[in-house]
């Protein structure tokens, strides 16, 4: 499967998916929709359709949004350094779609490789495990459930 970036797509954006995947916004933390989302599956790129981020590297981290320990597939997610507000931070984007997702920091589970990917859930389109396959992410199917097991 190709992902890119579209007009369709960026089109298809609600006002806050526009704001935060092609105006860097940040959402209000604790009201992002995958906030609080326990359900097995893989959160895709709302723009570009590309996986990101399993169901079994999420983790509440009390920061208000979404967090993992690691990307999916890191050929997925390109990094960069953010020196905005002040502070030195490194941004996640979409790799194909180059769609703002969050950022990352070293202040993760240790025991999971020590990194916190905070995503914004306006950046994210869940795809549960049951839709997988029929989503045409079926090879991430196997993935899931090696790690389920």
């Amino acid at each position: 499967m190709k992902y890119k970036c579209s007009k369709e797509a960026i089109a298809r954006l609600t006002p806050e998916q526009y704001r935060v995947t092609q105006e860097g916004g940040t959402e209000r933390p604790f009201t992002g929709e995958y906030n609080i989302h326990d359900e097995p599956g893989i959160y895709v790129d709302v723009v570009s359709g590309e996986p990101l981020f399993a169901s079994t590297d999420k983790f509440e981290s009390g920061c208000g949004w979404p967090s993992f320990a690691k990307p999916l597939d890191t050929g997925n997610i390109s990094e960069h350094r953010d020196d905005s507000l002040g502070m030195a931070r490194t941004e996640v984007r979409s790799a194909h779609g180059d769609s703002h997702l969050g950022h990352v920091f070293p202040d993760g589970p240790r025991d999971r490789g020590g990194m916190r990917y905070c995503i914004n859930s306006a950046a994210l389109r869940f795809v549960h495990r049951d839709d997988m396959a029929v989503e045409g992410y079926g090879d991430y199917l196997k993935w899931l459930e090696e790690k389920d097991g």
